[in-house]
């Protein structure tokens, strides 16, 4: 009751009620108070005469009075009399006022405190006095002798608060029947107010006045009829806009609908249902009536029906171009939302197309300069346009069908969008001879079909036109002025997302274009392995992953595979550099895991660079790479990794493992020594090499990706390469690469060992002559003599090099594959230098020869020494090796 206004007539019978139990709780315990103090008094008064004249005639007083020591007899008796009788003193005196008992012992022999002359008189006296326990009721009674003789006095008496009375025992009464009061009369109140809120709405006094007050007014006011009708069909209220819309006359309230005149039969049907309506359209003295009509009873009021008339004549035409004007607005709010969500121009001219049919029109063609379609800059007039977009209610057009190269003349509708940049309505197509000269047969056709108007807008962004957009009706009304806007409106919203499109095609285009000019566009000549491979892009841009087979010396051949930590053009830079590195070291015929040293020295590097760079501060280089040496005349291949996934292994039998490699930190952290790995494989072994975007996604761990890996592998040991690639990808990105994945599968071969043919040379200078003839029979066991004068030069130069300035053992190994490969090789690592000779010199010509003679030479380190090389081209190789 807090909230409730003091205005309100609940919260003033509340006041009025609480006043009330107020002051009848104050009377009643005035009363009692009154009352109390009375009979406290008298009470006290009548139990102290009582215990006193009692103990005044009990036996043996007078004899203890008569004793040589009054107080010893009479102190016992007074203080058991006392505790007895329930008072709180007995005092035994002499005539004079001594006491001869107290129940405080030191006050035996004081004076007594009160009148006793009246009590020495013979009389019984009670007073209120202030004694030495505090204010005392007493009564003071005298003794008399056996003769009638006053001979001592005794008095009796109680303090005043130890006097029970009604008060203590009444006044808890008197206050909860107050309280009580106060609760009915709180709760009579909340009923009482519940049902005023009820009935008056919540309203206070005034409020409900000023209610009726205005009530007339603004029932009169208002631009809608008002009509309250009774259960029994007669009219209680009409307000005057109803009298006017229904021209009723003065005296209509109070009459049956049924009897009032002029009404249409349909509304006086209305009327006198009862039943609801929702708007509903009814005409009424030549004017259109939106009407209303709900029940009264509905929250606990009479039966009856309110029904409302709102005038729609004028409102009709208004609320059918505000519809217009609302459909448009979500068309544009729906452009805005759906069109644009790739960076896809011709996905974006579906979406466009999709949204406007059929609700703005029944066919949409979308025309994309094909330069944009490339990423480039269009041209400035309507020509080699790509249909992107052709979207209608029908499939069965004549429309030019998607893919279509159109060049439109300078004469037609869609030239004149070129030239003012601006959208062109063509209102009758069956008038307009400069867009049927384009295609006179076809646009017969589009006539004939049906179609009858157009409007072409311009798809342009940064005031160049990309494309344009042709919205074609057949079934709805022609396009008018006013839709050339909206038409222009939902291009724009298009051409925004294919200029950026464009620019996206245009950059990875260039980035797509330089990552594949740094990864090799075929694979070089070799015969130790059957090779095949795949790269796949990243859909998000390009990369940093890549391969590599390099041939080496020896018919052997190097297999790399790497992946640079990032996406952009910044990652594929950074992986050119590092695949030339690749192929610099690799010319210096190092062991993979000095390779790999060098490798991570130059990341080291490149990370310094970035971050002494300004603008790529904070930019840190970071990749992984494997490096393998295969040698078909062994057998054997020597690998490492610098935090690449370790190959896959598929043997001949189709089982696939994965070997022990070694495990080394990602290039450019520095520190950490490479480790290498020799496996010996046998013939037909094919070596996969990957990158962790094949086995690795968000949505699947890592061993998961390398046992289906295992499962796309195995059992296929002597399927085609290619078809294992594609089998690969299939199994791991069925729905497509979302990082770069570089994928190389190499098949061994092993060289026939009747193709090679090695000896043990003794350092003796005599040695050389021997093996210029072996060197001679063995060339001409394959059909290679016309190669022995070179060749025997060639090895007697490097043997005489190996026997003058090496040290053993000297050996020397002698290869025929796709060249003619002839190895001198001797524990010494001093390497020999080519050098010009003077014509006064008489030595120091022979590496020169050896350069002469031969394709190429060189001089690689092995565990045990050095070997030098030197290649020769065979006659015919092609027919040489087909046998």
């Amino acid at each position: 009751m807090a909230g409730k206004s003091p205005r309100s007539v609940a919260g003033q019978v509340f006041v009025l009620q609480v006043a009330l139990v107020v002051v009848l709780v104050v009377c009643a315990v005035i009363a009692l108070v009154l009352q109390s103090e009375r009979d406290t008094s008298t009470e006290a008064k009548r139990r102290s005469i009582a215990v006193a004249q009692t103990f005044a005639h009990s036996p043996g007083v007078v004899a203890a009075l008569q004793s040589p020591d009054p107080s010893k007899l009479l102190q016992p008796l007074t203080e058991e009399g006392r505790k007895t009788a329930g008072v709180d003193f007995i005092v035994v005196m002499d005539t004079h006022g001594i006491r001869y008992t107290h129940p405080i012992p030191s006050k035996i022999g004081h004076r007594f405190v009160g009148e006793i002359g009246p009590s020495l008189a013979g009389k019984v006296y009670t007073e209120s006095v202030n004694g030495p326990l505090g204010h005392e009721v007493q009564a003071t009674v005298p003794i008399r002798d056996s003769h009638g003789k006053v001979i001592a006095l005794v008095s009796s008496g109680m303090k005043v608060k130890n006097v029970t009375s009604q008060f203590d025992r009444q006044l808890p009464i008197i206050l909860g029947a107050g309280a009580g009061a106060l609760l009915l009369s709180t709760g009579g109140t909340a009923l009482v107010g519940r049902r005023l809120r009820r009935q008056t709405h919540s309203l206070a006094p005034d409020e409900m006045t000023r209610m009726y007050e205005h009530h007339d007014t603004v029932l009169h006011s208002v631009r809608e009829g008002v009509l309250i009708v009774g259960d029994d069909g007669r009219l209680l209220l009409a307000n005057d806009e109803a009298r006017r819309l229904l021209e009723l006359p003065p005296e209509a309230e109070g009459q049956q609908v049924r009897e009032l005149s002029g009404l249409d039969p349909e509304m006086v049907e209305l009327l006198a249902s009862g039943r609801e309506a929702t708007d509903e359209v009814h005409f009424a003295g030549g004017r259109l009536l939106a009407v209303n009509q709900r029940p009264t009873d509905r929250a606990g009021g009479p039966r009856g029906t309110v029904v409302t008339l709102r005038d729609s004549t004028e409102l009709q035409a208004v609320s059918g171009r505000a519809e217009i004007a609302r459909e448009r607005l979500e068309l544009l709010y729906d452009a805005g939302l759906g069109i644009g969500t790739t960076l896809d121009a011709g996905r974006t001219a579906g979406e466009l197309a999709q949204l406007a049919v059929p609700r703005f029109a029944d066919f949409v063609t979308v025309d994309v300069a094909d330069a944009v379609l490339r990423g480039e800059e269009p041209g400035p007039t309507p020509t080699e346009l790509r249909r992107v977009a052709v979207i209608g209610i029908r499939d069965d057009h004549p429309l030019y069908e998607m893919g279509r190269l159109i060049d439109f003349l300078p004469s037609t509708p869609q030239a004149r969008v070129y030239g003012d940049h601006r959208a062109v309505l063509v209102a009758d197509l069956s008038s307009a001879a400069d867009w049927q000269a384009q295609d006179p047969r076809r646009t017969r056709q589009i006539l004939d079909f049906g179609i009858h108007t157009l409007i072409t807008a311009p798809i342009q962004a940064r005031g160049v036109i990309l494309g344009m957009a042709h919205f074609w009706r057949s079934k709805q009304d022609p396009f008018d002025e006013e839709e050339l806007s909206l038409a222009e409106e939902l291009v724009a919203r298009a051409a925004v997302s294919i200029d950026n499109a464009r620019r996206y095609t245009r950059e990875h285009t260039l980035a797509v274009t330089l990552q594949r000019s740094l990864l090799p566009r075929a694979l070089p000549e070799q015969s130790a392995l059957e090779v095949g491979y795949r790269y796949l892009p990243a859909q998000s841009g390009v990369s940093g992953d890549w391969f590599d087979v390099i041939p080496l010396p020896g018919s052997r051949v190097a297999l790399a595979v790497g992946d640079v930590v990032g996406h952009g053009l910044h990652a594929a830079a950074t992986m050119g550099r590092l695949r030339t590195a690749v192929h610099n070291f690799s010319t210096l015929d190092l062991p993979p895991d000095e390779l790999l040293s060098h490798l991570d020295d130059l990341v080291g590097r490149i990370d310094q660079d970035e971050s002494s760079c300004a603008e790529s501060a904070g930019e840190i280089v970071g990749a992984t790479c494997l490096y393998a040496i295969y040698d078909p005349v062994t057998r054997r291949c020597v690998m490492a990794r610098a935090g690449h996934l370790a190959p896959a292994l598929v043997h001949p039998d189709g089982s696939v493992t994965y070997p022990e490699l070694p495990g080394g930190p990602p290039l450019g952290l520095g520190g950490m020594p490479f480790q290498t790995a020799e496996l010996e494989l046998a013939e037909g072994t094919q070596l996969v090499l990957y990158t962790d975007g094949l086995v690795e996604e968000r949505s699947r761990d890592l061993d998961v990706g390398m046992e289906l890996l295992r499962q796309a592998l195995a059992g296929h040991p002597d399927r085609p390469l290619e078809e294992s690639c594609q089998a690969v990808l299939a199994e791991l990105l069925p729905a497509g690469a979302k990082d770069d994945v570089a994928l190389l599968i190499a098949r061994t071969r092993a060289l026939p060992p009747e193709n090679v043919a090695d000896w043990d040379v003794p350092r003796d200078p005599a040695a050389v002559s021997g093996m210029r003839g072996a060197v001679s029979e063995k060339l001409e066991e394959w059909g290679l003599s016309e190669l022995g004068f070179g060749m025997e030069l060639v090895l007697s130069e490097l043997i005489t090099n190996a026997i003058r300035y090496g040290s053993e053992p000297i050996h020397v190994r002698l290869i025929r594959d796709r060249t003619l490969i002839c190895e001198v090789a001797d524990g010494s690592s001093t390497s020999p230098h080519l050098r010009y000779a003077a014509t006064t010199d008489e030595g120091g010509r022979g590496l020169f020869l050896v350069s002469q003679m031969t394709e190429r030479w060189g001089t690689r380190y092995t565990p045990q020494g050095k070997v030098i090389w030197a290649e020769v081209a065979l006659p015919d190789f092609t027919e040489l090796f087909a046998e």
